[in-house]
């Protein structure tokens, strides 16, 4: 095999590969003995197909075949032979297939993984935020179970319905006539001045005594989740079958047991358990970002572009997507394309370069996730989805992507808690509002992002979270 470089600046590297004819020839002679071994053929016993009709009937299939692994091998080879890296799948151009005698000839092409110096955090000092979960926290939470949880009594009085009065409905919609699937119910409770799933349709339920019936006509969202009635216009008969006032339901046992819980004691445990939950998660998103705002604060190396690129791309298509559905931030919408594609493209390069970090570290210090481990992150997956457990294990077992995508994150934590233990960590206890304030502390972020908006992505720590939450939504596994 001849190799001939053609190209090394900075993480890129470009080579020409010959491989001799010589040896496409052997491997073609062999695998075509191989092939007559077990080739199956009218008017020949097994084993004894002469090479010219094995060369004639299997001669194109093998030539490829061959060529492929050869490929394969050299490329292999090549990187062993130099040391090298890739961070990019290698990007091969062939210049000859090697037909007619002539050597096998290609192009390849990629960057290699940069060198990675590691940061020493020793004395890095960072803040872990903590709270405990107040009696009010606890208390709030019981007052809105029960406000969800109200009784509906029949106003005996026959009055014309009015707002804020609870009117039970039976209605059939149609559309052009015709019902639609989804547009009929009974014994339906109507708030009147609430929301209804249609603008306009609790609306013009007002007046409506028990006993009456009326038609409705109300058109649908653009954006309305059915998409073959989005937009429509529909008419709902509607008989108003009673007028119903609602009830709060009081904060005792009895509405522990109304949920299946034993009593009063037991909900309130329940809600101070998982109170504490989110704020454990809150001070360890905190503690990350302010870590991983050190880590960047260190990291001094160039980003494999072809990385920065394909991540990009993949936050730039769900951006886009926001954008035509009119869920772009009204802050980010005013800046012009340019300034938002350098905003986000520094992300991605930070991204990148963070991840190579992490992952080199995970490399250097033997940190891995378990199976069972990542058997676990599967199972929390299918719980998302009950009843449809086999079919989300059977999606990550055909797909091998999916399972990476859950051994990411996993390892990342691992990373991450390692490196909190290298740190000199103190913890500090905040009121809960200051712990769920996410841009509470943030102006060390902004160094790391252009241009810090003060809206909902107000750094790019906050544009990151999004783009990340976006890309998991997408990679989920659909149970419909």
């Amino acid at each position: 095999m001849q190799v001939t470089p053609t190209l090394n600046e900075g993480l890129k590297r470009a080579f020409t590969v010959a491989v001799p004819s010589a040896d496409l020839q052997a491997a073609r002679e062999e695998r075509l003995k191989e092939v007559g071994k077990n080739a199956n053929l009218p008017g020949f016993r097994p084993g004894k197909v002469p090479a010219s009709v094995l060369k004639q009937r299997f001669g194109d299939s093998v030539n490829a075949e061959v060529m492929e692994k050869k490929l394969q091998e050299s490329v292999a080879k090549l990187l062993e032979e130099n040391d090298l890296r890739p961070a990019t799948q290698p990007k091969v151009e062939l210049v000859s297939k090697g037909d007619d005698g002539k050597d096998l000839e290609f192009k390849i092409e990629f960057e290699v993984m940069p060198e990675i110096p590691v940061p020493d955090l020793k004395g890095v000092k960072l803040t872990r935020l903590t709270s405990k979960v107040a009696d009010e926290v606890v208390n709030r939470a019981l007052e809105d179970i029960a406000g969800r949880n109200k009784r509906f009594e029949t106003v005996e009085d026959v009055r014309p319905a009015g707002k804020g009065d609870i009117l039970n409905v039976d209605f059939v919609g149609k559309v052009d006539g015709t019902p639609f699937e989804g547009g009929t119910a009974k014994d339906v409770n109507v708030e009147l001045g609430g929301q209804g799933f249609i603008p306009g349709f609790a609306e013009q339920m007002e007046g409506l005594k028990p006993g009456e019936e009326r038609t409705i006509t109300v058109t649908f969202p653009a954006d309305y989740p059915a998409t073959e009635l989005a937009g429509k216009e529909a008419a709902f008969d509607v008989k108003a079958n009673a007028l119903k006032k609602a009830v709060e339901a009081k904060v005792d046992d009895e509405l522990a047991k109304s949920l299946g819980l034993e009593d009063l004691a037991q909900m309130r445990k329940l809600i101070s358990e998982q109170a504490e939950g989110e704020y454990k998660q809150l001070s360890r998103m905190r503690i990350k970002r302010d870590l991983l705002d050190e880590l960047a604060k260190q990291t001094d190396f160039e980003a494999p572009q072809g990385l920065v690129e394909a991540e990009f791309n993949q936050i730039w298509a769900r951006i886009e997507e926001e954008r035509k559905a009119g869920r772009l931030d009204p802050e980010e919408a005013a800046k012009d394309e340019e300034t938002l594609k350098k905003e986000y493209h520094d992300i991605a390069e930070r991204r990148v370069k963070l991840g190579l970090l992490l992952a080199e570290i995970a490399r250097k210090e033997n940190i891995e996730v378990s199976r069972e481990e990542l058997l676990g992150a599967m199972q929390q997956e299918a719980r998302r989805y009950p009843g449809q457990e086999k079919m989300v294990f059977e999606f990550f077992t055909k797909n091998p992507q999916a399972i990476e995508g859950l051994r990411g994150p996993l390892l990342e934590d691992k990373v991450v808690d390692w490196l909190l233990e290298q740190a000199d960590v103190t913890e500090k206890e905040v009121a809960a509002e200051e712990l769920a304030d996410l841009e509470k502390g943030q102006e060390s972020s902004k160094a790391k992002a252009p241009k810090a908006s003060k809206a909902k992505s107000k750094t790019s720590q906050d544009k990151e979270a999004k783009a990340t939450e976006k890309a998991k939504e997408a990679e989920a596994p659909k149970a419909d």
